[in-house]
C-alpha cells in the first residue's frame, strides 16, 4: 500500500469510527461538558461557544476560539478538518427546519426587525440540536439542518431527531393557542449519505453530509406546511414509529422520477 492509500485508509478508520462507533470517548465526554456551557454561536462539531461567559471558559481549558478561516467551527476542529480531509458513507438521520414564507415576513419588517427574529429561531434551534446530540451541519439563510449518527446520537438516531423536530416546533410556537412567533416546516430522513470533511470554493473545510439523502430531506422541509413534519418511510421505520394515525402524502420532488411516501406529523 503506497503512502497516498494509507493516508486515505486511515482518513476513512477515523471518520468511521468517530461517527458510528462512539469510540472517541474522550471527545464525546468533552461534548457533552461543552454543551453545558453558555454561549451562542457555537461550533457546529464540538459544541464549543462562541460568546458569553462559556468562550472564556473553553478558551481557558481548551484553547478554543473561533477558527479564522470557518466561522461555524472552532480552530482545533478547522485542524480536525485539515488534517482528516475525506470521510465515509455511513447511515445516519437527518433533520432540516425551514422558515416558511421568509420572503413575505421580511417584506412586512424592518431590516433590525426580521434579523432579531432570525436570530432568535438561530438560537433556538442551535439549542435543541446540540441538546438532542446533533452535528449541526448548517444554521444560515431561513434554514437549519442537523445530523443524527450512531457514534454521537446513538443507535436511536431516528427517533432522536424526530423528537427534536417536535421539541422545535413546540419551542417556536406552533402549540400555542396564538400561534407560532415564526413558521416552520420540517423535514426527517434516514439513510445513507457522505458524511466528512470537504474543502469549500474559498478554500476553507467544512464538515458536512453530501447526497440524495440531504437533498431529500431539505425538500421534505421546504414542502411541509407550518407547524408540519414531513417523516420519511425509512426514518419511521428507523424509530419504529406508530404511523397509523398520521396521514400518508405522495410528494412529487424536483429530480425524483418517482413519488416520495412521506408521514405528516403535525404540531398544533
Amino acid at each position: 500500500m503506497d503512502e497516498d492509500s494509507e493516508h486515505e485508509a486511515m482518513v476513512e478508520y477515523v471518520w468511521r469510527t468517530y461517527l458510528t462507533t462512539g469510540e472517541f470517548k474522550k471527545e464525546a465526554r468533552q461534548r457533552r461538558f461543552l454543551r453545558m456551557l453558555p454561549g451562542e454561536p457555537r461550533c457546529k462539531n464540538c459544541y464549543a461557544p462562541f460568546q458569553g461567559f462559556g468562550s472564556s471558559v473553553v478558551k481557558l481549558l481548551y484553547s478554543k476560539t473561533p477558527s479564522n478561516l470557518n466561522p461555524q467551527m472552532c480552530n482545533a476542529c478547522e485542524v480536525f478538518a485539515h488534517t482528516y480531509q475525506g470521510g465515509v458513507e455511513i447511515e445516519l438521520s437527518l433533520l432540516f427546519a425551514d422558515v416558511r414564507g421568509s420572503t413575505t415576513l421580511a417584506e412586512n419588517m424592518g431590516p433590525k426587525e426580521f434579523s432579531k427574529l432570525i436570530n432568535r429561531f438561530y438560537t433556538v434551534a442551535s439549542h435543541i440540536l446540540v441538546h438532542s446530540d446533533a452535528l449541526i451541519d448548517k444554521i444560515i439563510g431561513d434554514q437549519a439542518a442537523g445530523m443524527y449518527v450512531p457514534g454521537v446520537a446513538g443507535e436511536d438516531h431516528a427517533q432522536r431527531a424526530i423528537d427534536a423536530a417536535e421539541e422545535l416546533l413546540k419551542q417556536t410556537g406552533h402549540s400555542d393557542p396564538g400561534g407560532p412567533w415564526i413558521p416552520l416546516g420540517v423535514g426527517v430522513h434516514t439513510g445513507t449519505a457522505f458524511v466528512g470533511s470537504v474543502g469549500t470554493t474559498d478554500g476553507t473545510m467544512d464538515i458536512t453530509v453530501l447526497g440524495d439523502v440531504p437533498n431529500t430531506a431539505a425538500r421534505f422541509s421546504s414542502a411541509a406546511a407550518p407547524g408540519q413534519i414531513l417523516i420519511s418511510r425509512p426514518a419511521a421505520a428507523a424509530a419504529g414509529l406508530d404511523t397509523s394515525p398520521l396521514e400518508e402524502r405522495h410528494l412529487d420532488l424536483k429530480g425524483k422520477s418517482e413519488t416520495m411516501p412521506v408521514y405528516i406529523l403535525s404540531i398544533s
